[in-house]
Protein backbone atom coordinates (compact mmCIF):
# COMPACT_ATOMS: atom_id res chain seq x y z
CA UNK A 1 0.00 0.00 0.00
CA UNK A 2 2.70 2.36 0.83
CA UNK A 3 4.69 1.86 -2.41
CA UNK A 4 1.62 2.71 -4.59
CA UNK A 5 1.32 5.77 -2.62
CA UNK A 6 4.87 6.65 -3.38
CA UNK A 7 4.67 5.54 -6.81
CA UNK A 8 1.22 7.89 -7.08
CA UNK A 9 2.88 10.78 -5.79
CA UNK A 10 6.40 10.29 -7.72
CA UNK A 11 3.53 10.54 -10.96
CA UNK A 12 2.08 13.37 -10.05
CA UNK A 13 5.34 15.02 -9.54
CA UNK A 14 6.35 14.19 -12.42
CA UNK A 15 2.93 14.81 -14.24
CA UNK A 16 3.68 18.43 -12.98
CA UNK A 17 7.02 19.07 -14.37
CA UNK A 18 6.02 17.78 -17.78
CA UNK A 19 3.40 20.49 -18.11
CA UNK A 20 5.35 23.77 -17.78
CA UNK A 21 2.73 25.77 -19.65
CA UNK A 22 0.71 25.65 -16.32
CA UNK A 23 3.44 27.50 -14.61
CA UNK A 24 3.02 25.19 -11.19
CA UNK A 25 5.87 23.43 -9.96
CA UNK A 26 5.45 20.66 -6.53
CA UNK A 27 9.17 19.52 -5.38
CA UNK A 28 10.25 17.96 -2.24
CA UNK A 29 11.52 20.08 0.54
CA UNK A 30 14.93 19.15 1.56
CA UNK A 31 15.06 15.76 1.11
CA UNK A 32 14.55 14.79 -2.10
CA UNK A 33 13.82 10.71 -0.64
CA UNK A 34 11.15 12.19 0.98
CA UNK A 35 8.49 13.07 -1.77
CA UNK A 36 5.52 13.49 1.12
CA UNK A 37 6.85 16.98 2.08
CA UNK A 38 6.42 19.02 -0.64
CA UNK A 39 6.84 22.77 -1.90
CA UNK A 40 4.17 23.78 -4.54
CA UNK A 41 4.31 27.43 -6.49
CA UNK A 42 1.83 29.29 -8.64
CA UNK A 43 1.60 32.33 -10.19
CA UNK A 44 -1.12 34.96 -9.08
CA UNK A 45 -4.11 34.81 -11.25
CA UNK A 46 -4.44 37.68 -13.85
CA UNK A 47 -6.64 40.10 -13.26
CA UNK A 48 -6.48 40.12 -9.71
CA UNK A 49 -4.67 42.22 -7.03
CA UNK A 50 -2.29 38.76 -7.10
CA UNK A 51 -0.73 39.29 -10.60
CA UNK A 52 2.49 38.83 -11.23
CA UNK A 53 3.24 37.32 -7.59
CA UNK A 54 4.38 33.56 -7.06
CA UNK A 55 2.62 32.05 -4.27
CA UNK A 56 4.32 29.31 -2.35
CA UNK A 57 2.49 26.72 -0.79
CA UNK A 58 3.86 23.91 1.66
CA UNK A 59 2.25 20.37 0.88
CA UNK A 60 2.05 17.37 3.29
CA UNK A 61 1.07 14.25 2.29
CA UNK A 62 -0.76 11.84 4.81
CA UNK A 63 -0.08 8.42 4.83
CA UNK A 64 -3.76 7.71 3.81
CA UNK A 65 -3.24 9.54 0.52
CA UNK A 66 -5.14 9.90 -2.03
CA UNK A 67 -8.56 8.82 0.55
CA UNK A 68 -7.57 11.59 2.38
CA UNK A 69 -6.83 15.12 0.89
CA UNK A 70 -2.74 17.07 1.13
CA UNK A 71 -2.31 19.51 3.97
CA UNK A 72 -1.26 22.37 2.29
CA UNK A 73 -1.11 26.69 3.31
CA UNK A 74 0.67 29.37 1.96
CA UNK A 75 4.47 29.48 2.71
CA UNK A 76 3.55 33.21 1.03
CA UNK A 77 1.81 35.39 3.02
CA UNK A 78 -1.36 36.85 1.33
CA UNK A 79 -3.99 39.18 2.14
CA UNK A 80 -7.15 37.25 1.25
CA UNK A 81 -10.65 36.41 3.41
CA UNK A 82 -9.98 32.45 2.82
CA UNK A 83 -6.56 32.56 4.06
CA UNK A 84 -4.97 33.09 7.11
CA UNK A 85 -2.35 36.09 7.01
CA UNK A 86 -0.83 34.97 10.19
CA UNK A 87 -0.38 31.45 9.78
CA UNK A 88 -1.19 30.84 5.93
CA UNK A 89 -3.87 28.37 6.79
CA UNK A 90 -6.71 27.66 4.15
CA UNK A 91 -10.70 27.45 3.94
CA UNK A 92 -11.23 25.62 0.47
CA UNK A 93 -13.49 22.69 0.48
CA UNK A 94 -11.81 20.70 -2.09
CA UNK A 95 -9.06 20.70 0.92
CA UNK A 96 -11.36 19.21 3.10
CA UNK A 97 -15.30 17.66 2.49
CA UNK A 98 -14.80 17.97 -1.09
CA UNK A 99 -11.50 16.32 -1.47
CA UNK A 100 -11.94 13.06 -3.88
CA UNK A 101 -9.44 10.40 -4.19
CA UNK A 102 -9.38 11.17 -8.46
CA UNK A 103 -8.08 14.64 -7.24
CA UNK A 104 -4.58 15.43 -7.49
CA UNK A 105 -1.85 17.88 -6.06
CA UNK A 106 -1.47 19.66 -9.14
CA UNK A 107 -5.58 19.71 -9.54
CA UNK A 108 -5.63 21.32 -5.33
CA UNK A 109 -2.86 23.84 -6.49
CA UNK A 110 -5.09 24.80 -9.69
CA UNK A 111 -7.55 25.15 -6.78
CA UNK A 112 -5.74 27.19 -4.77
CA UNK A 113 -5.29 29.55 -7.98
CA UNK A 114 -8.81 29.62 -8.52
CA UNK A 115 -9.16 30.85 -4.87
CA UNK A 116 -7.16 33.59 -5.47
CA UNK A 117 -9.45 34.74 -8.47
CA UNK A 118 -12.57 33.91 -6.30
CA UNK A 119 -12.48 34.79 -2.71
CA UNK A 120 -15.67 33.98 -0.49
CA UNK A 121 -15.71 36.60 2.14
CA UNK A 122 -19.01 34.66 3.80
CA UNK A 123 -17.07 31.82 4.23
CA UNK A 124 -13.92 33.43 5.61
CA UNK A 125 -10.59 31.97 6.72
CA UNK A 126 -9.50 35.27 8.23
CA UNK A 127 -12.67 37.93 9.40
CA UNK A 128 -10.35 41.12 9.33
CA UNK A 129 -9.95 40.58 5.74
CA UNK A 130 -13.60 39.51 4.83
CA UNK A 131 -15.05 42.53 6.43
CA UNK A 132 -12.58 44.20 4.77
CA UNK A 133 -13.68 43.15 1.18
CA UNK A 134 -17.37 43.10 2.51
CA UNK A 135 -17.48 46.92 3.86
CA UNK A 136 -14.20 48.46 1.94
CA UNK A 137 -13.36 46.53 -1.16
CA UNK A 138 -11.18 49.10 -2.74
CA UNK A 139 -9.16 49.27 0.45
CA UNK A 140 -9.03 45.55 0.13
CA UNK A 141 -7.69 45.19 -2.92
CA UNK A 142 -4.72 48.08 -2.28
CA UNK A 143 -3.72 45.80 1.02
CA UNK A 144 -3.89 42.76 -1.40
CA UNK A 145 -1.79 43.98 -3.97
CA UNK A 146 0.78 45.54 -1.34
CA UNK A 147 0.94 42.22 0.18
CA UNK A 148 1.61 40.68 -3.67
CA UNK A 149 4.20 42.98 -4.26
CA UNK A 150 6.06 42.89 -0.89
CA UNK A 151 5.78 38.95 -0.17
CA UNK A 152 4.97 37.56 -3.18
CA UNK A 153 7.43 39.76 -5.99
CA UNK A 154 4.90 41.36 -7.87
CA UNK A 155 6.12 44.11 -9.94
CA UNK A 156 5.11 47.49 -8.61
CA UNK A 157 2.16 49.40 -10.36
CA UNK A 158 2.92 53.27 -11.04
CA UNK A 159 0.96 55.25 -9.16
CA UNK A 160 -2.18 55.94 -10.39
CA UNK A 161 -2.66 52.62 -12.55
CA UNK A 162 -5.37 50.30 -11.15
CA UNK A 163 -5.73 50.72 -7.72
CA UNK A 164 -2.17 51.75 -7.05
CA UNK A 165 0.97 51.06 -6.53
CA UNK A 166 2.56 49.95 -3.10
CA UNK A 167 3.72 53.73 -2.40
CA UNK A 168 6.35 54.81 0.67
CA UNK A 169 3.60 56.05 3.01
CA UNK A 170 1.35 52.40 2.39
CA UNK A 171 4.32 50.14 2.85
CA UNK A 172 4.71 52.17 6.36
CA UNK A 173 1.22 51.59 7.45
CA UNK A 174 1.58 47.82 6.09
CA UNK A 175 4.59 47.57 8.33
CA UNK A 176 2.97 49.41 11.23
CA UNK A 177 0.14 47.09 10.90
CA UNK A 178 2.10 44.10 11.04
CA UNK A 179 3.76 45.55 14.13
CA UNK A 180 0.86 45.84 15.80
CA UNK A 181 -0.66 42.19 15.27
CA UNK A 182 2.96 40.90 16.36
CA UNK A 183 2.42 42.69 19.24
CA UNK A 184 -0.88 41.54 20.02
CA UNK A 185 0.05 37.73 19.20
CA UNK A 186 2.92 38.71 22.03
CA UNK A 187 0.16 40.07 24.87
CA UNK A 188 -2.31 36.85 23.81
CA UNK A 189 0.65 34.75 26.11
CA UNK A 190 0.48 36.65 29.02
CA UNK A 191 -3.37 35.36 29.45
CA UNK A 192 -5.09 38.42 30.82
CA UNK A 193 -1.98 38.94 33.16
CA UNK A 194 -0.21 42.58 33.40
CA UNK A 195 3.02 41.78 31.23
CA UNK A 196 5.45 43.64 33.79
CA UNK A 197 4.14 41.19 36.70
CA UNK A 198 4.90 38.05 34.67
CA UNK A 199 8.03 39.56 33.06
CA UNK A 200 9.34 39.62 36.66
CA UNK A 201 9.04 35.97 37.07
CA UNK A 202 10.64 35.53 33.27
CA UNK A 203 13.64 37.76 34.50
CA UNK A 204 14.64 34.37 36.27
CA UNK A 205 15.26 32.68 33.49
CA UNK A 206 11.24 30.84 33.42
CA UNK A 207 9.10 30.89 29.81
CA UNK A 208 6.38 33.11 29.70
CA UNK A 209 3.85 29.93 29.02
CA UNK A 210 5.28 28.18 32.55
CA UNK A 211 4.69 31.74 34.60
CA UNK A 212 1.22 32.06 33.40
CA UNK A 213 0.42 28.50 34.06
CA UNK A 214 1.98 28.64 37.69
CA UNK A 215 -0.19 31.72 38.16
CA UNK A 216 -3.26 30.25 36.77
CA UNK A 217 -2.65 27.33 39.06
CA UNK A 218 -2.66 29.24 42.17
CA UNK A 219 -5.82 31.55 40.92
CA UNK A 220 -4.15 35.02 40.94
CA UNK A 221 -5.86 37.68 40.16
CA UNK A 222 -5.49 38.73 36.35
CA UNK A 223 -6.27 42.93 38.54
CA UNK A 224 -7.64 43.87 34.46
CA UNK A 225 -4.21 43.38 33.64
CA UNK A 226 -3.15 46.26 35.65
CA UNK A 227 0.63 45.33 37.11
CA UNK A 228 0.42 45.44 41.35
CA UNK A 229 3.17 43.64 43.74
CA UNK A 230 2.00 39.83 44.60
CA UNK A 231 1.70 38.77 48.24
CA UNK A 232 4.78 37.24 49.31
CA UNK A 233 2.92 33.89 50.33
CA UNK A 234 2.02 33.65 46.34
CA UNK A 235 5.33 34.99 45.01
CA UNK A 236 6.50 31.67 46.80
CA UNK A 237 4.26 29.35 45.85
CA UNK A 238 5.12 30.55 41.96
CA UNK A 239 8.99 30.37 42.57
CA UNK A 240 8.47 26.88 44.40
CA UNK A 241 6.41 25.45 41.29
CA UNK A 242 8.30 26.95 39.23
CA UNK A 243 11.28 25.37 40.65
CA UNK A 244 9.23 22.39 40.93
CA UNK A 245 9.48 21.99 44.60
CA UNK A 246 5.94 21.71 44.51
Amino acid sequence: MASNRARRIAKEIADICADPHSHITAEPVGDDDDITHLRGTFPGPPGTPYEGGIYKVDIKIPPEYPFRPPVMKFETKVWHPNVSSQTGAICLDTLSTAWSPILTIKAALLSLQSLLSTPEPKDPQDAEVANMLLRKPKEFERVAREWATVYAGAPRRPAGEGSGGATDESLRQLEIKEKEDREKEDLSKYDGYNKELIDRFCSMGFDVDRVVAAFKYYGIDRNDGQDYELEEAYMGDVTARLLGES
